[in-house]
């Protein structure tokens, strides 16, 4: 496909498609597309003009290169569109909006005022019914103010009011209903499934490596501990405990055996499973519970559900106000100019369009929040606890050194470590894939299926005997391996200075692999930037040895550390925080983390981490740099800040215009005016940038 240059800058470039039209589909696949480009951070298409908009990093004859590839036919093949009706809903309420003004204000210009009267009080009735209907059901709401504001409006024979009332009504709903879509939209599109690989079960039993996109129902797929479920099937092979919290919101996991309707989103805590897959990519039952997450209470936080109950508890004060001020006065306008103002509308928009805002914001620096009410607990946090590896230390660990023993080959034995390890996401285990990888090893599948002991090690069998790797707790202790009296010095000479991952073989140590594992260059720089933010205390619970965790927290400065603990022992830790009175913040990275990450207040996994850990957390940032952390707990305290300062304008504006209106200073038009006005620029404001401030 042809592109022309329009305009290009460092690291920005803006294209015109050469076609005669393009639809809003076409539009949806160039930019999900072009987005999944190697070094594109951002894209944005314009259907109607054909325009294309990239931001990216890397060499420009690179991007166009790819770019002059493209065609429409391949790119459905292989690229998944989470969200197609994203483009649909933005164009949708657009034209509505327009569609609104340009009637309100053509009504006012063109049509004789005799017929302007009909129309204000026809079109006034389904409000007015609306009103009826809940005080029917015995219920006092902002519903109920309206109606008897734009009745009250007709029966004074003020129907430009009326008009004027129910046109601002109308344009503050269309407003909200828009910005929280496509709020909602772009968090569905950051809380979606990021899975690009998963494993095939060919006809002869292999197993193979292939994109999702490839993936049709009735293919075959194999699902290992601690990875989560791609796709919606039926359990053919194996019985697993699986994690369904992200579809059912219960963390208990549930056992599945063969013929179980498994679902996309669910997570394998133990064992691993054969699935036939039931429907193929954006088709399954959760891409469609991420579309309906506006239903979710998981989006409100306290302040939202206060300022909900608050809405509706000033109802009942603004009518007995009006009604007070008739009676004081027998003014009918002024009673009206009471009923005009009411504090729900800014109370109700203002507060979930700033936390969906917030949200957004937080998704454009690479962070995902599952929920408003995560962010309002991460503001009044006290206590922080990290993982080690993977978390305080580089995401990327590099095998330094691999030591074999009983006279076995070294690369034989990186081998038989890549063909374990490569089934379970972790990023020593990747290490060890790496390693073998850019030795050429070959590490097709030996074994017979493989156990994963969370936060242990792994088993099998190879040629009959029992194959262990792990931690020297799991080979040593619980498996009781032995070291060769002719290895023994060698073993004794292993470097303190790697983390060493053991292989043994039918109960006798066959090989050490050394894992380099350095702290990232920002960990002592954020403990620091942790404390100045507010955070009183900094944790460090690791499964590595005494020696280790100790030089750790004396460079990094952390408050308290703990070393050699298991997964039952960092929620234990947690709990007795939380007895405290404290808030927790637990983040981490494998799926050792897991139980702790789902009890913590908070718990915030590292997005290149295991995918339980990502499911079960209550926000996932990206791996390059802790810093998010600092920018998130500045976001949630500014969001916090300004929902703050939205109550106090909400109840100071609103109450001013009541008095004003009481008083007679305020006709009834401009009381509806003010408020509304002043509503749909408070809600305007919440959109706008915390960290911009």
């Amino acid at each position: 496909m042809k592109f022309q240059i329009q305009h290009e800058s460092a690291g920005r470039v803006r294209l015109r498609a050469i076609q005669y039209s393009m639809s809003m589909e076409q539009a949806d696949l160039l930019e999900a597309w072009i987005l999944a480009l190697p070094g594109v951070d951002h894209v944005t298409v314009h259907e109607r003009i054909c325009g294309v908009i990239i931001t990216y990093r890397g060499e420009r004859e690179e991007l166009y290169k790819r770019l002059s590839r493209f065609s429409y036919e391949e790119a459905s093949e292989e690229t998944h569109i989470l969200s197609p009706n994203s483009r649909r809903i933005n164009r949708e309420y657009k034209e509505k909006l327009v569609f609104q003004v340009l009637r309100h204000y053509g009504k006012r210009l063109f049509v004789p005022a005799p017929l302007r009267q009909v129309i204000n009080t026809v079109n006034a009735i389904p409000r007015i019914w609306r009103a009826g209907k809940t005080l029917l059901q015995g219920k006092l709401t902002v519903d109920v103010l309206d109606g008897v504001a734009i009745g009250a409006s007709l029966l004074t024979g003020d129907f430009s009011t009326a008009g004027s009332v129910r046109f601002l009504l109308g344009l503050g709903e269309t407003l909200d209903a828009w910005t929280h879509k496509k709020s909602v939209d772009d968090l569905a599109k950051s809380m979606s499934l990021q899975v690009d690989q998963v494993w095939q079960m060919t006809k002869d039993g292999t197993q193979v490596l292939v994109p999702l996109g490839q993936i049709q129902a009735g293919d075959r797929i194999v699902v290992h501990t601690g990875h989560v479920l791609p796709l919606d099937g039926i359990l053919e092979q194996g019985d697993v405990m699986l994690n369904q919290a992200s579809l059912t919101g219960e963390s208990v996991p549930v056992a599945k055996r063969q013929g179980s309707a498994v679902y996309a989103g669910s997570v394998v805590e133990e064992g691993s499973c054969v699935i036939r897959v039931t429907h193929s990519a954006g088709e399954n039952r959760y891409d469609r519970i991420v579309r309906m997450i506006e239903e979710s209470e998981r989006l409100k936080s306290g302040a939202e559900n206060r300022a909900y109950h608050l809405a509706d508890k000033l109802v009942p004060w603004c009518l007995g106000g009006s009604a007070f001020t008739w009676l004081l006065t027998g003014d009918t306008a002024r009673a009206v100019s009471v009923l005009m103002v009411d504090f729900s509308c800014a109370l109700k928009l203002s507060m979930p369009l700033s936390v969906l805002s917030a949200m957004r914001e937080a998704g454009r620096h690479k962070m995902t929040v599952k929920g408003g009410k995560y962010m309002e607990i991460l503001s009044k946090a006290d206590t922080v606890i990290f993982d080690k590896t993977g978390t305080l230390t580089n995401a990327c660990p590099t095998v330094r050194e691999v030591v074999a023993f009983q006279g076995r080959d070294q690369k034989e034995m990186l081998r038989v470590a890549a063909c374990l390890e490569e089934h379970f996401p972790h990023s020593v285990a990747n290490a060890v894939v790496q390693a073998a990888l850019e030795q050429g090893l070959d590490h097709r599948e030996m074994h017979s299926e493989v156990e994963y002991v969370v936060a242990h090690g792994i088993a099998t069998r190879i040629g009959g005997e029992r194959a262990v790797i792990g931690s020297r707790h799991f080979v040593f202790e619980d498996e009781g391996a032995q070291v060769l009296p002719e290895d023994q010095a060698q073993f004794d000479a292993l470097s303190p200075d790697c983390s060493w991952l053991y292989l043994a073989v039918g109960g006798v140590l066959a090989a050490a692999i050394g894992i380099y594992d350095p702290l990232r260059p920002e960990a002592r720089e954020i403990v620091q930037m942790l404390h100045e933010a507010g955070i009183g205390k900094a944790v460090m619970l690791t499964g590595d040895s005494c020696n280790t965790a100790t030089a750790i927290a004396k460079e990094l400065q952390i408050d308290e550390y703990h070393a050699e603990v298991l997964p039952e022992d960092k929620a234990a830790f947690i709990r007795a925080e939380q007895e405290q009175g404290r808030k927790v913040i637990m983040i981490g990275d494998g799926i050792n983390d897991a139980p702790a990450l789902s009890l913590a207040d908070v718990g915030i996994a590292i997005g290149s981490g295991a995918s339980i850990a990502r499911e079960v957390a209550d926000i996932t940032i990206a791996a390059e740099d802790l810093r998010e952390l600092v920018l998130l707990r500045k976001l949630s305290q500014r969001l916090m800040g300004r929902i703050d300062r939205n109550y106090r304008f909400v109840m100071g504006f609103n109450g001013s215009l009541i008095a004003l209106g009481a008083f007679g200073l305020l006709p009834p038009a401009t009381s509806a005016l003010l408020h509304n006005g002043s509503t749909l620029l408070l809600s305007m404001d919440c959109l706008t940038p915390l960290l911009a401030e």
